[in-house]
C-alpha cells in the first residue's frame, strides 16, 4: 500500500499529536477575545444608523466616546475573567510554606490554564513529599545521634563519675578531720554533676518512653521541668489512649519537650498546663502557659516542631492563649496513625 493510501485511510502512523503549551493557549485566547470584541464593535457600527462625518462633528464625539468605552469595558471584563486563575495562582505562591500543608488551586473552568494549574499542584505535592522525606532522614539521624551521646554519657562519663564518687567516699573515711569538710564539698559537687549527666542523658534518650509508655514519659517530663524551673505543671493525661506507633509517641514527646523548653527560655510564665486527650478520632496534645505569649516570630525550635508534625500527618498550631500566654496544640488524626 502506498503512503498516499495510508494517509487517506487513517493518517500517518505513529505521528505525535502536537499539543499547545499554556503560553500558546493563553496567547490564542487573548487574540480571540480581542478579535471578538472588535468584530462585534465593527458590526454594531456597520448596522447602526449612526454615522460619522469627516471631519468629526462635536455632536458625534459623545457617541464615539460611549462606543469606545463599551468596547474597552467589554474587553477588560473578558480579559479579567480569563486571567483570574493567574491571580489566584500568584496569591497561592506567596503563601506556600513547606512546613504547613498548603492549599491546592482548583480548576475554575478555564481550560487554557488547567494544565498550568495541574502542573503547579503537582509541583507542590512533589516538593512537600521531598521535604518530608528529607526531614524524616534528618530527624532519624538526629535521634540516632542523641541515643549515641546518651549512651556515652551514661556508660562512660556516668560510670567515671561514679568511680570518682566511690573513691571520694573512701578518701573521706580515711581523711583527717580538718580535710573531711572540704572532701564532703567535692563529693557533693561530683554527685550533683552525676545527677546532671543523668538528666541530660534522659532528655537525649527518653528511656521511660520505651519502658513505660507515653503517659508515664510525659508525666516524668513534667516533673523534671517543674524541678528544674520551679514552674508548676497541671497535668491532664488521658490513661485510655488508643495504641500509638513508636514514631507518633516520639513526636508527641519531643514536641512536649520543646514546648516546655520554650516556656523556660522565653515565656516568663508562672504556670503551665499539659494535657493529652483522645476524642473524636484524634489524639490532641496541648501545652498552655500564662507567660508573655509573643508568637509573632517562629524560631528554630517551633520550625523543628512543625517538621516533626508533618512526618506523622499531624496539625500543629502555635497561637496566643485566651487570657494571655501561648498555646501549643498538636492534633494527630487516627487515620494518619493507621496509615
Amino acid at each position: 500500500m502506498s503512503d498516499r493510501a495510508k494517509w487517506h485511510i487513517g493518517g500517518w502512523p505513529d505521528t505525535p499529536r502536537l499539543r499547545r503549551t499554556p503560553a500558546q493557549a493563553l496567547f490564542l485566547r487573548l487574540i480571540a477575545i480581542n478579535g471578538l470584541v472588535f468584530t462585534v464593535g465593527t458590526l454594531v457600527l456597520a448596522i447602526s444608523p449612526a454615522t460619522v462625518s469627516s471631519p468629526v462633528l462635536l455632536t458625534e464625539v459623545p457617541v464615539l466616546t460611549i462606543g469606545l468605552g463599551l468596547i474597552l469595558t467589554a474587553n477588560a471584563l473578558l480579559l479579567r475573567t480569563s486571567l483570574a486563575p493567574l491571580g489566584a495562582l500568584a496569591t497561592l505562591m506567596q503563601r506556600v510554606d513547606l512546613l504547613r500543608r498548603s492549599d491546592r488551586l482548583t480548576d475554575s473552568g478555564n481550560g487554557d490554564l488547567t494544565e498550568l494549574i495541574d502542573a503547579f499542584n503537582a509541583m507542590l505535592d512533589r516538593l512537600e513529599a521531598e521535604h518530608s522525606a528529607s526531614s524524616a532522614h534528618a530527624l532519624a539521624a538526629q535521634e540516632g545521634e542523641r541515643q549515641r551521646i546518651a549512651r556515652e554519657l551514661h556508660d562512660e562519663i556516668g560510670q567515671s563519675l561514679t568511680v570518682v564518687l566511690l573513691g571520694l567516699k573512701r578518701a573521706v573515711d580515711r581523711a583527717p578531720e580538718d580535710l573531711r569538710e572540704e572532701l564532703h564539698a567535692v563529693q557533693e559537687t561530683v554527685r550533683s554533676s552525676l545527677d546532671e549527666v543523668g538528666q541530660v542523658a534522659r532528655r537525649l534518650r527518653p528511656g521511660v518512653l520505651e519502658d513505660l509508655g507515653l503517659v508515664s514519659a510525659l508525666s516524668a517530663l513534667a516533673t523534671d521541668f517543674s524541678q528544674a524551673s520551679g514552674i508548676p505543671v497541671i497535668r491532664r493525661l488521658d490513661p485510655g489512649l488508643p495504641a500509638l506507633s513508636g514514631d507518633v509517641e516520639l513526636v508527641l514527646y519531643r514536641i512536649a519537650q520543646e514546648s516546655l523548653t520554650n516556656v523556660t527560655r522565653h515565656a516568663h510564665a508562672t504556670r503551665v498546663e499539659l494535657s493529652l486527650t483522645a476524642r473524636q478520632g484524634a489524639v490532641t496534645l496541648r501545652i498552655t502557659d500564662n507567660g508573655r505569649g509573643d508568637v509573632r516570630r517562629e524560631g528554630a525550635g517551633i520550625r523543628g516542631m512543625r517538621e516533626r508534625a508533618l512526618l506523622i500527618g499531624a496539625q500543629l498550631t502555635v497561637a496566643a492563649a485566651p487570657g494571655g500566654g501561648t498555646e501549643v496544640r498538636l492534633v494527630v488524626p487516627m487515620t494518619a496513625e493507621r496509615s
